[in-house]
């Protein structure tokens, strides 16, 4: 308690009231009583019990006095006189570093009086009474108390000096503040203190005593009141000063405030947003219940931190003096603690949320000392008794309003498929992951590349089995082309090479949905002996010769364009010259045939090629049922490089005749799989080329005569497809299938096996989760975000949840209490929302006033109303649920409290093309 000196007022109280005097003891008893009785000097000190300060003059004539024994003596001391004691006679204040023994002697209480009553205190001086207080490891008399100066943030020029004990709490220096000025009990302050660098530190523990707090005589103590629109005079706000005046002049409806998007923190708006929308724990900060509650010496808790910035938060929030917050000191706490949200990444908002949950809980953890818990295994008990025991369990280690509001509790139950032992045990939750119904097919699309030049590539959406394989993919497209699956190569192409091709074996898990996958039309022939005719696939690049800046001007440089190529040939009869004409039949649709006008009859340097040899599109040399000079053969898988091929300027096998020059369009060249020249060989004799597996061949032009020849506009031309047109929709899915998915059987996955006690051994148990218990605020995680080791994707689909009256009784397993339905039935009252893909996205929320039953969406600074039918979509990620039984208590603790206004919920009809889930 305060310690101050007595003023004259008060002494001359005491004299008014003296009690009649006692007969006065002779002088050797009056020794006893004052130096060896049982309540003189010589007793222990105890704490807490107040001693007196008796000046050493007084008391050493005292001495002499009653050493004497004589009554009469002239050594009478007179009234106890403490004056050398105090520096002046005005406001009685100790003189500094007095010593016992030397200044003054301390008394206990009683013999105190008895010197009093014997002989009496100098009139108009106050007595110097002081506690004995605990220090560590000693008691002493506690002298000189610390003494503070009092001021208010707001009025710093006039300080208020007050006395305090050691061991008094903060919290009386507070209450003392407000006490001196004149602070209603509806208002909410703190305080600050001046450091010995001159700043100011918040004294956020106020159940700590002045010793603890390390405050010392004469050091400043500022008190601030909060502003009434929930903010504290010594934050400012991050807007300008008419926004201030705005905003101070501004009155809306409590909680339908926005925040301030701070970069990439729309995620952290949104479970706020969420938070604050639930009623008895905005109701729990609002009332100032966590102030009590404050753990600050948790060590798995923030030091109260991240509670005090939250209620901060609400308060601002639920003022209604605010039409938009920055959460910027928020924001600071978060990055302080949990490192992983320091910086302006994107992050998530579920992720966020699980977070401040348990920051909160730790931050308002009823339980200051956690005791050692040994978790048993129910070992054949009946399940109300091992679950009660449980719950005991967790709340002699956790008991907060977060634990009140959102903990429930699950029946967990393993199955050894070896021994068939079985472990059930009861674990505590804080919110619900669960599952979406994933789809076991796919939607892919892909370009398909006809043999038929006249054909451009045509685009499809194909729906295949999500584990399937390449062949799947062929199985699939044939089903819209009508071309055999047997006749299709699968590739992926990027910048204008082949990334990969594919084998018919390979998952396709391994493809993307962001990869270029082209399927090629190739021949069906294969090989079956040394005398059978195969075909080779060959992949073509296209490239043009450009001049390089940087070098001589008859160096070129050679860039890759257009689409790619796979082209069957055949083995065994194949030349340069042949496959040039192959390959101007195959490019027929987007180059165009030189007319009799480009001949050169005279140029030296133009190749000798059959006239007759080039076709016309369309045309098919005799012997060939496709392309000039091709059979049907079959397709190769391998794929090598090759050196450079010049075009064929000697004459063509014997039995060809020559013909008129004309000009090449293009020269072939082999290459390796990126489309550079390589510089490993194969050889052509006259017959035709001769490799041993199969090289990438890149089709060289020159840019006037691609300029000429080439339409850009049509080779890259393509065709949708009808499938392309249709719209895909997956079906939609209830929650309460989400659920039922939770609470199906599963077997443990390899890398998280279970130890089973009998076998002694880690196994792939069973494993079985069942809701037992469900809190008040119900929080449901819809998993949409998968991550496999071959690929992460979103889950869309939409889950159709209701507004109210979602019914757990069928999940629930405890048994239920029949006369009380509404214990298993919830109400919505707010959506986290997530709009984008894995790479980006942006969060909202949809939140139900508590005091209007109004819906709201809060796009972070931005808050509209909404209508029900407009909750409810694919963005739906984290539903916020209150047990209907909370709600009715809710409305009745809260008179002005209105019902939430009923609408109907519904949703549009939906279209499907194909259900894919």
């Amino acid at each position: 308690m305060a310690e101050a000196a007595a003023s004259p007022a008060d002494t001359a109280a005491i004299d008014d009231q003296e009690p009649q005097r006692e007969a006065v003891p002779d002088l050797e008893s009056q020794r006893r009583q004052i130096e060896n009785g049982e309540n003189g000097r010589g007793r222990p000190l105890q704490v807490g019990e107040s001693w007196f300060l008796v000046g050493q003059h007084w008391y050493k004539q005292w001495e002499v006095y009653v050493q004497g024994g004589d009554q009469d003596s002239s050594t009478f001391p007179g009234c106890i006189n403490n004056a050398e004691l105090f520096e002046d006679q005005v406001n009685w204040r100790l003189k500094k570093e007095l010593v016992e023994g030397e200044d003054y002697v301390l008394l206990p209480a009683a013999a105190w009086h008895y010197l009093v009553n014997w002989y009496g205190l100098e009139h108009g001086q106050p007595p110097i009474e002081r506690k004995v207080v605990e220090l560590p490891s000693i008691h002493k008399v506690e002298v000189y108390p610390v003494e503070l100066v009092l001021v208010q943030h707001s009025d710093m020029d006039t300080p208020h000096t007050a006395q305090f004990s050691q061991t008094d709490s903060v919290d009386l220096v507070l209450q003392t503040a407000r006490e001196q000025f004149l602070v209603s009990p509806q208002e909410e302050t703190r305080l600050w203190i001046r450091n010995a660098e001159g700043s100011f530190e918040r004294l956020c523990n106020t159940r700590v005593t002045v010793l603890d707090a390390s405050l010392k005589t004469g050091q400043l103590v500022v008190m601030e009141t909060r502003n009434k629109d929930g903010t504290w005079p010594s934050v400012q706000p991050h807007v300008t000063s008419s926004t201030l005046e705005e905003e101070e002049d501004f009155q809306g409806q409590p909680g339908i405030c926005g925040l301030t998007n701070l970069g990439n923190t729309c995620f952290m708006n949104s479970a706020l947003q969420c938070l604050s929308n639930v009623p008895q724990l905005t109701e729990y900060f609002l009332k100032n219940q966590y102030v009590e509650e404050l753990n600050f010496c948790n060590p798995l808790g923030m030091k109260g931190e991240i509670a005090q910035a939250y209620a901060d938060l609400v308060k601002q929030a639920w003022s209604g003096h605010h039409r938009s917050i920055v959460p910027q000191m928020f924001k600071t706490k978060v990055g302080h603690f949990a490192s992983q949200f320091l910086g302006y990444q994107q992050h998530d908002s579920q992720e966020l949320l699980s977070f401040l949950l348990d920051g909160l809980h730790e931050d308002l953890n009823r339980v200051k000392k956690k005791e050692y818990v040994e978790l048993c295994d129910a070992a054949g008990r009946p399940d109300q008794e091992v679950a009660q025991e449980a719950w005991q369990n967790h709340k002699r280690r956790n008991d907060s309003v977060i634990v009140d509001t959102f903990h429930g509790l699950f029946k967990s139950t393993l199955v050894c498929p070896n021994c068939g032992n079985v472990s059930v045990t009861f674990d505590p939750f804080c919110y619900l992951s669960v599952p979406l119904p994933v789809s076991h097919k796919r939607v892919m699309e892909v370009f398909f590349v006809s043999m038929d030049p006249r054909r451009k590539p045509e685009q499809h959406r194909l729906v295949v089995p999500k584990k399937g394989k390449i062949s799947d993919l062929c199985v699939a497209l044939a089903k819209h082309t009508g071309i055999s699956p047997e006749r299709m190569m699968v590739a992926d192409v990027f910048s204008h090479r082949f990334y990969k091709i594919y084998q018919l074996e390979e998952s396709l898990s391994s493809i993307l949905d962001r990869d270029d996958i082209f399927i090629y039309e190739v021949s069906g022939r294969t090989a079956v002996g040394e005398n059978s005719r195969e075909d080779v696939v060959l992949p073509i690049y296209l490239r043009e010769r450009t001049p390089a800046r940087d070098y001589d001007s008859s160096y070129y440089g050679l860039m890759l364009f257009g689409h790619p190529l796979l082209v069957s040939v055949p083995r065994d009869r194949l030349s340069w010259d042949s496959l040039y004409h192959i390959l101007l039949y195959r490019l027929s649709r987007y180059v165009t045939r030189p007319s009799s006008d480009d001949e050169d009859d005279g140029d030296e340097k133009a190749d000798l090629e059959d006239k007759d040899s080039l076709p016309k599109p369309g045309h098919v040399t005799e012997g060939s049922s496709q392309d000039p000079g091709l059979e049907q053969a079959g397709p190769s898988s391998g794929v090598v490089s090759g050196s450079r091929a010049p075009v064929d300027n000697s004459p063509g096998p014997s039995h060809w005749p020559q013909r008129a020059r004309r000009k090449h369009l293009f020269t072939l060249q082999t290459v390796n799989s990126n489309g550079t020249s390589d510089r490993s060989t194969f050889n052509e004799d006259t017959y035709g080329v001769s490799f041993s597996s199969q090289p990438y061949i890149a089709i060289d032009w020159e840019p006037e005569m691609k300029k000429r020849y080439y339409d850009e506009v049509e080779a890259e031309g393509y065709v949708k497809h009808d499938c392309v047109g249709y719209v895909l929709k997956k079906a939609p899915v209830r929650l309460q299938e989400c659920i039922e998915l939770f609470t199906t059987v599963e077997t443990l996955e390899k890398e998280n096996p279970w130890y089973c006690p009998t076998c002694k051994q880690h196994q792939l148990a069973t494993k079985k989760l069942d809701l037992w218990m469900l809190p008040e605020t119900l929080i449901i995680h819809l998993k949409r975000f998968s991550y496999t080791k071959f690929s992460r994707e979103k889950l869309d689909t939409l889950v159709e949840f209701p507004i109210r009256d979602l019914d757990f009784s069928e999940f629930v397993i405890k048994p239920q209490n029949d006369s009380a339905p509404e214990l298993y039935k919830y109400d919505l009252i707010a959506v986290s929302n997530h709009y984008g893909g894995l790479r980006d996205g942006h969060y909202t929320t949809f939140a139900c006033n508590k005091d209007s039953g109004q819906w709201h969406y809060f796009d972070d600074s931005s808050v509209s109303p909404v209508t029900e039918n407009q909750i409810e979509s694919k963005a739906a990620y984290v539903l916020f649920y209150q047990r209907q039984d909370v709600v009715r208590r809710l409305q009745t603790q809260a008179s002005s409290s209105k019902p939430p206004a009923s609408s109907a919920c519904g949703a549009p009809p939906k279209s499907e093309f194909m259900d894919v889930n």
